[in-house]
């Protein structure tokens, strides 16, 4: 008597286990964008002045900063042409830098934060991150409102350049989710990662062309270092906004460099970093609960 083969017609396809991703494109970028939206309506929800608060922390920052550097330190005398609008040139990097800092520094804890959801329903984990980006831009895109309004009333026309501006913004963006998806995987196992990243985005701030000019950097610094200084991706990306949004005055980040080749160098840095990020994300999502 042969024994009966087993029937595997009918069962399905096998399920699958978590994935960082999904096939579904469409319910991935929903479920992304749902998230950003309830994140952005909650976090003011009950406040009187709703999402003016958001324009607060940049602005008072701002005013700090431009009040200090400007009329006790003084920091546009000897800059020549670049400190034209240095009003302008200082809002304009603060709202990138806090769009940068909102995105990373959320992203942190996103998923230890979101644990009950990871252990308990099945959806394609990458959606928790990006969502912590997407709602950053959100942010990002008012401010940027308030940066030109400001632009045009301290004297700033507009410019054909202006253009530029969603090319700047996209490097922008694929540099924090890349560092988004690396942390927020990262903190899972290793909950040091996020005093870490306070000290290390502290640090970025003030290693980029946000408060002093990048030719008052350039003067003070050997070629060697400055071109250092200019592989940090958000230095080339300030300068740019800098030169294209504000003032031809001050240089473009092909300018201080030398040339458009020497771009090359911090763009490839984006990319590698939005590839690592996603590499490591997508090799602890199947495993991510239980690493919780």
């Amino acid at each position: 008597m042969s024994t009966p083969a087993l029937v595997t017609e009918g069962l399905g396809r096998p399920i699958r286990g978590p994935r960082a991703l999904t096939d579904d494109w469409g319910r991935f970028w929903h479920l992304t964008y749902n998230i950003a939206r309830n994140e952005f309506k909650l976090r003011f929800f009950g406040s009187v002045l709703g999402y003016l608060w958001q324009l607060v922390r940049p602005l008072l920052f701002f005013a700090v900063l431009y009040v200090f550097f400007t009329q006790i330190a003084d920091v546009t005398q000897g800059q020549g042409p670049s400190g034209r609008f240095y009003g302008a040139q200082l809002l304009a990097s603060i709202v990138l830098f806090t769009f940068f800092q909102e995105a990373t520094g959320g992203a942190v804890r996103s998923v230890v934060d979101r644990e009950n959801l990871v252990r308990k329903i099945q959806f394609p984990r990458l959606v928790i991150p990006l969502s912590i980006v997407l709602l950053a831009s959100f942010n990002l895109a008012l401010n940027l409102v308030v940066v030109l309004v400001f632009a045009l009333i301290e004297g700033v026309r507009p410019m054909l350049s202006w253009l530029e501006l969603p090319l700047i913004v996209a490097m922008l963006v694929i540099c924090s989710t890349g560092i988004a998806m690396l942390l927020s995987a990262l903190f899972v196992k290793f909950r040091d990662i996020l005093p870490i990243w306070e000290v290390v985005s502290q640090v970025i701030f003030y290693a980029s062309p946000v408060i002093i000019s990048l030719t008052a950097v350039k003067e003070k610094l050997s070629s060697t270092l400055f071109h250092l200084y200019m592989l940090n991706p958000l230095a080339g990306i300030f300068q740019q906004m800098r030169h294209a949004v504000v003032t031809h005055t001050t240089p473009s980040a092909a300018q201080a460099l030398g040339s458009w080749a020497a771009l090359l160098e911090p763009i490839a840095i984006v990319f590698a970093v939005f590839a690592l990020g996603f590499w490591v994300f997508n090799r602890s999502a199947p495993h991510v609960a239980e690493d919780l």
